[in-house]
This record gives structure tokens, C-alpha cells and sequence, in this order.
């Protein structure tokens, strides 16, 4: 296993860990401003390598806000470990996540947003956007910072192998590619293509981010919009919606 740091635009950093069981990456996202934010925590088994990897960039105990998409190991599993490491930290979450799993998983209450709700770090805004079973789970959130157009995607677009940190190609394929070997293995897919999807997708196409932040695999710069859209299609040939 190995971890590496990468600036893939300014003030926000991948971090990210090669696991070859799983032929799969694991990325947290950093983004540096008057306020710190973190976005995916890694498993809680994962959190000296990701700490370890925070430090290099920024005192760990200055993360502010902690962000993940929904209620799952790789997303937020060390979410206790950081807010006991962190003073100051808050989750920051969608209504459903707060109610359902985080009230009552977190050590300390976070900053519940709304759909469409803005959190401001300094120079840079985040705005919240609740996507639910997109990419699945019905607590699932995105995070779309506004100022450079970046979108937090969690697992959309998810890839195999240990993959560049940033692209301008194509990352359709490669999921698709992803999705068809879940398909023939034992756990099977956990994205499900239905009108919501299609519709979720859609929405999130035409905010036209110009950098999307995956979870699993390359981050890619480019238009944001086209590949979301393409990735629509896809699900929808590839899952029969």
C-alpha cells in the first residue's frame, strides 16, 4: 500500500492510497483556506496514513469542516477519530445523513445544510446538494465548491487500478469497465440507475463544473457537464435503466 499528496488545483490536495486487494484508490480531498475542510475521512484503520498525510500540508488539528458524501466506512469511518484531533471540527451533512446515522454516530453535533445551502470558508463556497441514492445510500450528498467549480463526487465515476491523479481523458469507460467487473464478482454494484439518477445526474450536469473529485480513481479537469451526461448514458445502457 502506498500513499501520495498531489496539488491537483490550487490550495486543494489528493490524498490518496493504493489498496492492490481491491485494485482501487482511495482519495481524500483537502482544501486549503482561512477555514480547513476535509472532505472523505478514509476508513478509521486508514486514519494515521491519512493524518500523517494531512500533516505534510497543514496542522491536522486546523481541519474545520469535515464533508463525505454518505454513511459509509471509506467515507467516514474515522469521522470521531478527526473531531477528537481536530477541536474546532464540525461534520458538515445533509438533513437525512444528520437524523438517520450521524446525531447519534458523531462524538459532537455538526453543521446540518440544507439542499442548496452555502458554507463559506473564507475565498471559496460550498454549496451542499442532497443526491439521494446518488451514487447511492438515500442519506448521499454531493459538495460543489463554487469558486473553482469543483465538484465532490464521491463514487461517481469510480475506477480501477492506481490511476493518475488528474486527467483531461475519458472516465467513462474506465467505469464502465469498473462497473461491469462489480457486476460478475460476489459484491456485486451499489448504483442502481433509475429516473432519479437520470434526473440527479442531469441536475448536477448542468452546474458545469470544471473539475470533478472522485473517490475512486483519477479526478478529472475538463468539462465536468459533458462527462456527467456521459456518464448518465452509460448507466443507463450498462444497468438497463
Amino acid at each position: 500500500m502506498k500513499t501520495r499528496i498531489d496539488e491537483i488545483a490550487p490550495n486543494l490536495y489528493r490524498i490518496s492510497s493504493y489498496f492492490s486487494g481491491y485494485d482501487l484508490q482511495f482519495n481524500q480531498f483537502l482544501v486549503i483556506d482561512d477555514q480547513v475542510l476535509l472532505y472523505h475521512t478514509g476508513m478509521r484503520k486508514m486514519f494515521p496514513l491519512v493524518r500523517e498525510a494531512v500533516a505534510k500540508v497543514v496542522q491536522p488539528s486546523r481541519i474545520r469542516w469535515i464533508g463525505f458524501s454518505h454513511f459509509e466506512a471509506d467515507e467516514c469511518g474515522s469521522l470521531n477519530e478527526w473531531l477528537s484531533l481536530a477541536p474546532q471540527a464540525e461534520f458538515i451533512s445533509g438533513t437525512i445523513a444528520a437524523t438517520v446515522n450521524l446525531n447519534d454516530f458523531a462524538n459532537r453535533r455538526g453543521r446540518v445544510l440544507t439542499d442548496n445551502e452555502i458554507l463559506t470558508t473564507g475565498s471559496r463556497r460550498f454549496r451542499l446538494l442532497e443526491t439521494p441514492q446518488v451514487p447511492h445510500a438515500w442519506d448521499a450528498s454531493l459538495l460543489l465548491e463554487e469558486t473553482e467549480s469543483v465538484l465532490f463526487c464521491s463514487d461517481l465515476f469510480l475506477q480501477n487500478g492506481d490511476v493518475a491523479p488528474l486527467t483531461e481523458g475519458d472516465l467513462v469507460e474506465p467505469a464502465r469497465q469498473a462497473l461491469l467487473a462489480y457486476q460478475a464478482g460476489p459484491l456485486r454494484h451499489p448504483m442502481l440507475y433509475t429516473r432519479l439518477t437520470q434526473n440527479t445526474l442531469q441536475a448536477l450536469a448542468g452546474l458545469k463544473p470544471k473539475l470533478l473529485a472522485v473517490m475512486h480513481g483519477s479526478s478529472f479537469s475538463g468539462n465536468g457537464g459533458r462527462a456527467l451526461l456521459d456518464l448518465s448514458r452509460m448507466y443507463a445502457a450498462t444497468l438497463g435503466g
